[in-house]
């Protein structure tokens, strides 16, 4: 009986250091992930693009390989939608998506709004693959920074 209860304990220990194991290795192959949003535009909120543009979400792949973000989504908190064209986010590389009008490169892209999207006080900033599934979600609450590292 003893050995049958010592054989089972190191079967369950072996399992356990084995998921432990898994876990990390899973974690280190990276995601695609919200990384910051700098919700509060410096100056007065008076909309003018270069303030808008001053309000963005970024966007970051920890991944080894680029991922296509074509028909992923970004929202706020009141629905408002932001969805990727043909993108592919390469791997290591970060995006940032500002709330007003530019020319869209690798590096950046434009929501095209007059007017802003993110509140200064508090907000969610949510990302999802085309077919819906939440890949991330960021929020914050307070009125004392201008940003919030995710």
């Amino acid at each position: 009986m003893r050995h049958r209860t010592l054989a089972c304990l190191v079967t369950a220990i072996s399992a356990t250091t084995a998921a432990l194991i898994v876990a990390p290795a899973a974690q280190a192959s990276g995601s695609v992930h919200i990384a910051k949003i700098y919700y509060d535009s410096p100056g007065t909120d008076r909309g003018s693009n270069t303030s808008l543009n001053a309000e963005w979400v970024t966007i970051t792949n920890s991944t080894s390989t680029g991922r296509s973000l074509k028909g992923w989504t970004l929202t706020d908190a009141s629905s408002h939608k932001y969805t990727f064209h043909t993108f592919t986010l390469g791997a290591g590389k970060t995006v940032k998506v500002h709330t007003g009008s530019g020319s869209d490169t690798s590096k950046n892209k434009f929501q095209d709004r007059g007017w802003y999207v993110w509140n200064n006080t508090k907000d969610t900033a949510t990302l999802r693959k085309a077919s819906g599934t939440k890949v991330d979600s960021c929020s914050y609450n307070s009125s004392a920074v201008d940003s919030k590292l995710c």
